[in-house]
């Protein structure tokens, strides 16, 4: 098997794993030898960064794996992903089923995979996956497995196997038509292989979107809630979910942020990628952000329309990929105005909500009643017509007419129609649903295609988040302190690395937001910590002798 070069032996002292690197060449890459989904990985550019770098995949390795071994490699610049399914059973034979790209990562952790890979001759897709089987025939294999490869051009490296099925088996499943589990068990229990390798024959194309609860927008931090709404794609021979998430739901941060899988399939892969980017525009979750928009935005670039591109796609495309269509978010903002609207009217129509302030219609003279709809940070009104409402929104006037029926809400917008998912944490009632949550601030939801939108229903005494913002040291998301890196009382410089918090099983380090003076801790490592909650304290020291 041909081999990134690098190091890959037991002897684990931090100063010969540095020398080892010294050999290699920066960058290199530390690796959980036990490893795998991103964890335990650090990229190093420069010997500098050897130390910290090693410290923090090994603790990662540690919680995620249970032993802290790492293994370096050369770090390959411009490759793709691309992985073979094996299979073995207990009479000597071994068969591949075909191959998966999976080049769509962040983190180093997959987003989208596909199978077949993309742009492959037939030459080298035979090449690969008979190295696969001589992989696993050498170690005696048995059942299920994924050997991984590093693609550069025509030439592949030998990553690692995963002596297991992986999250992304199900496109195999599509496009082979063979139950990859049914296989596990029936190998188990002694059974030979139902097909040889001439029998395995490749139908069409498949894609799966790994759905996250995370906001790209925010470096792809997790995210955990409840899930307050969920409406997704109905399962067909085209459409997969696979998943364990039901509406009410807790999402806690103590494991991974994937919470779904969808898997789609068609005759080809221009037809099984329009597929996915109409099943993600179908797949609706409200209580805390999620890569939905993200893996549309994804789909539907043109770069991924023509092919596989490199591991490092994302990371290149920066904040193109969490852009947000303009249009798009005008009409959600409408649809929320018009279910809010539409929930005063139910309102008024109960028995016993006979409040004058809660009346859409009355008494005026020489004009219409203008109702304002109280969304943080946007100027929008409303003017009850016939047929419907006219809203005014920065300025333009729209005329919109619907319906809103159990959180679902079909509307025109100047005659044109949208259908979107409405959902209210709060006090509030929206889509014939009421919440009890007594917060002060109602978060309406707006589920349409792939964009969530929230818009804060607030009262005379709300504070916008640009006038009570987050402190730089407070915890991002629920997580747990690991390690104070800078000794209290220590003069510190704005932009220093201050604390480290693990969530969801990734590491994320908080920095200084100024000069100053490390005063205290307030968590010891090991604590627990909430979203919000302050982790440190500096003293200013920016504005000292002015």
């Amino acid at each position: 098997m041909p081999l990134v070069p690098g190091y890959y032996g037991d002897k684990q002292d931090p100063a010969f794993l540095q020398s080892e690197a010294e050999k290699i060449g920066y960058p290199v890459l530390i690796k959980a030898a036990f490893g795998g989904g991103g964890k335990g990985m650090r990229v190093v550019q420069n010997a500098k960064q050897f130390m910290s770098a090693l410290e923090g995949a090994q603790r990662e390795a540690i919680a995620g794996f249970g032993n802290d071994l790492v293994l370096l490699e050369r770090y390959v610049n411009q490759p793709r992903h691309v992985e073979v399914q094996v299979f073995a059973d207990n009479h000597g034979n071994c068969v591949y089923l075909g191959d998966r790209d999976c080049s769509l990562q962040r983190r180093h952790q997959k987003v989208i995979e596909e199978a077949p890979a993309p742009g492959l001759s037939d030459e080298l897709r035979k090449e690969m996956g008979e190295a696969a089987v001589r992989c696993a025939l050498a170690i005696n294999y048995r059942g299920a497995g994924t050997v991984e490869f590093l693609l550069c051009g025509d030439e592949f490296f030998f990553m690692e196997m995963n002596t297991r099925l992986q999250v992304e088996h199900p496109v195999t499943e599509m496009v082979t038509g063979v139950d990859l589990v049914n296989w596990q068990i029936n190998i188990a229990g002694g059974q030979t292989l139902p097909l040889t390798q001439s029998d395995i024959q490749l139908q069409g194309h498949s894609f799966e979107a790994r759905i996250y609860a995370e906001d790209p927008a925010n470096d792809f931090i997790p995210c955990s809630g409840t899930i307050e709404a969920l409406h997704t794609p109905l399962n067909s021979e085209f459409v997969r979910i696979d998943t364990g998430i039901a509406q009410g739901d807790e999402i806690s941060p103590f494991y991974d942020p994937m919470i779904a899988k969808l898997i789609v399939h068609d005759d080809n892969r221009e037809q099984a990628l329009s597929r996915l980017q109409h099943a993600l525009e179908q797949f609706h979750l409200a209580g805390f952000s999620t890569n939905i928009g993200f893996l549309h935005n994804l789909a539907s670039h043109p770069t991924f329309k023509q092919g596989a591109p490199s591991t490092h796609f994302i990371a290149e495309q920066g904040d193109s990929l969490v852009a947000v269509d303009k249009s798009l978010l005008q009409a959600s903002q409408l649809i929320g105005a018009f279910a809010y609207l539409e929930s005063l009217t139910s309102t008024q129509n109960a028995p016993s909500s006979a409040s004058p302030w809660q009346q859409l219609s009355g008494f005026t003279l020489n004009a219409p009643q203008v109702i304002k709809i109280p969304f943080a940070d946007l100027q929008l009104s409303a003017i009850k017509t016939t047929a419907g409402y006219s809203i005014t929104h920065n300025e333009h006037v729209f005329n919109l007419q619907g319906t809103l029926n159990n959180n679902l809400c079909s509307v025109f917008i100047n005659g044109e129609k949208h259908t979107a998912h409405v959902t209210t944490v709060g006090n509030n009632t929206v889509g014939n649903s009421t919440l009890s949550n007594s917060t002060v601030t109602n978060i309406v939801t707006v589920m349409n295609k792939a964009l969530q939108t929230k818009l804060e229903l607030v009262d005379k005494h709300y504070i916008s988040s640009h006038e009570s913002e987050a402190l730089p040291l407070a915890a991002p998301l629920n997580g747990t302190v690991v390690k104070h890196l800078i000794d209290i009382g220590s003069t510190i410089t704005k932009g220093d690395a201050v604390v480290i918090i693990e969530a969801m099983k990734m590491e994320y380090t908080l920095n200084a937001p100024h000069d100053g003076i490390l005063k205290s801790y307030c968590f010891g490592e090991g604590e627990l910590v909430t979203h919000g909650a302050l982790l440190a304290i500096v003293e200013d020291t920016t504005e000292e002798g002015a």
